[in-house]
C-alpha cells in the first residue's frame, strides 16, 4: 500500500509538473533589448554602468533577458538619446535627463542642478521626496519612464586654458557645459557649449573652446584634458551629485511582466550603486597622476562662487514664472534642501571635516 500510495504522489508531482513548466516558460519569455548610450566606451565607469545593468539582467533572468549596449553614434548621437527611446528606434537608453532641458527645464532636477543636492541627497530626493513622480510624469509626454542609474558624486570644475580669479575673468569664455550650469554660466558671460563626450577634447584642442567640464579626475584623465589646459577647478557647483538615468519607452515597460519589471527596476538601482562606489575608489588615484603630469588645481574663489549663486537664483525664478513643472520641481528640491543641510552639517559634514582634518593620524 505505501509502494502503492508512493507511485500515485510520483505520478500526480510529475503530472503536475508537465503542466506547470509552460506557465514558467510563458512568464520568463526572452527579451532583447537595445540601449544606447549617451556616453564613449573608453569611459568604461560611465558607459560601463549601462554594460553592469545589462549583465545584472541577464543574471538574473537566467540569459532571458538580453540588453545589448550601443555607444553614440552606432545606432543615434549621445545627445539624440531620448529622442529614439520615445520613437520607439530603441527600447531604452543610459543617459542624464539635464541633456533634454530644452524640452522642458524641470528635467534638470532629474540629474541635479546648480547649487542643489549631493548624491546621497538627489538619491533620497528621488525615491522618498517626490523626485521620481516629477521626472516620470514630464518624461511620460515623450513616451518615456526613467530609472535612477548612477551618479558621479560632485563633479570636478573642469580644466581651464587660464585661470579664473573674478567674475571678469569668465567673460567670453567658450566652456563646455551641460545642463542649467551652462544657463547659470551665460548670465556672468560665459558663451556655454552642450556637446557630447566625445566631441569635447578636439574642440578643447582646436581652441574652439576655451574650458570644459565633464565627470571627474578618472575620466577627464581619460579625456586627455590635462594635454591641452593645465589649470584644474574645484567644486563643480552646477553638478552637486549628478544622476543618471535608464529612460525607457513607455509601451515596452507596459509590456513586460511585472517579474521582469521589478527585475529591472532592482538591477538599475544595484547599477547605481555601482557607479557611485566605482568612482569613489578611482577619482583619488586618477587625480594624484594628474598632479604628478602637471595639473595645477585651483579652486573657484568666494567672489565667483557667490556671484554664480546669485546667477543661478534669478534664473530659477524666470524660469519658475514660466514652468509650472520647474517651480514644483524647484520648490520641492528647495524645501527638502532646507530639511537636510542642518542635519548633515550636525552630523555628515562634523565628521568628514574632522577625519579630513586629521589624516594621517586617524
Amino acid at each position: 500500500m505505501k509502494r502503492r500510495s508512493f507511485l500515485t504522489g510520483a505520478s500526480l508531482a510529475a503530472a503536475g509538473s508537465t503542466v506547470a513548466a509552460p506557465a514558467i516558460a510563458q512568464s520568463m519569455p526572452e527579451i532583447r533589448w537595445r540601449l544606447t548610450s549617451s556616453f564613449p566606451k573608453s569611459l568604461d565607469t560611465i558607459f560601463g554602468t549601462a554594460q553592469t545593468f545589462a549583465k545584472y539582467m541577464a543574471e538574473a533572468t537566467d540569459n532571458k533577458f538580453q540588453v545589448q549596449v550601443f555607444a553614440p553614434g552606432e545606432i543615434v548621437g549621445g545627445l539624440q538619446a531620448l529622442d529614439a527611446v520615445q520613437s520607439g528606434a530603441v527600447e531604452c537608453a543610459h543617459t542624464p535627463v539635464y541633456f533634454y532641458i530644452g524640452k522642458e527645464p524641470a528635467l534638470g532636477f532629474g540629474t541635479g542642478v546648480p547649487f542643489g543636492l549631493n548624491a546621497r541627497q538627489q538619491h533620497s530626493w528621488w525615491h522618498f521626496v517626490g523626485g521620481k513622480e516629477i521626472i516620470n510624469d514630464i518624461l511620460a509626454r515623450y513616451n518615456a519612464i526613467s530609472f535612477a542609474c548612477g551618479n558621479s558624486g560632485t563633479q570636478m570644475g573642469g580644466f581651464f586654458r587660464k585661470e579664473i580669479n573674478t567674475v571678469e575673468d569668465l567673460k567670453g569664455l567658450k566652456f563646455r557645459i551641460g545642463g542649467l550650469g551652462g544657463q547659470v554660466l551665460a548670465k556672468l558671460g560665459v558663451v556655454p557649449q552642450q556637446l557630447a563626450p566625445g566631441d569635447v577634447y578636439p574642440a578643447l584642442e582646436r581652441g574652439t573652446l576655451d574650458a570644459a567640464e565633464f565627470v571627474g579626475p578618472y575620466d577627464d584623465e581619460k579625456l586627455g584634458f590635462l594635454k591641452v589646459a593645465k589649470y584644474y577647478y574645484a567644486p563643480g557647483w552646477w553638478e552637486g551629485g549628478a544622476m543618471l538615468h535608464l529612460v525607457v519607452n513607455q509601451q515596452k515597460w507596459n509590456e513586460l511582466p511585472k517579474q521582469y519589471q521589478a527585475i529591472l527596476s532592482q538591477a538599475s538601482e544595484a547599477a547605481n550603486s555601482w557607479m557611485l562606489a566605482k568612482y569613489d575608489a578611482v577619482n583619488g588615484q586618477a587625480l594624484r597622476r594628474m598632479i604628478g603630469g602637471g595639473a595645477e588645481l585651483r579652486s573657484f574663489t568666494p567672489p565667483v562662487m557667490e556671484a554664480s549663486l546669485k546667477a543661478a537664483n534669478e534664473l530659477y525664478a524666470e524660469l519658475s514664472a514660466k514652468s509650472p513643472d520647474f517651480k514644483k520641481a524647484y520648490d520641492s528640491m528647495v524645501a527638502y534642501r532646507g530639511d537636510v543641510l542642518p542635519w548633515w552639517q550636525l552630523n555628515e559634514y562634523a565628521y568628514d571635516t574632522f577625519m579630513i582634518r586629521t589624516r594621517g593620524r586617524a
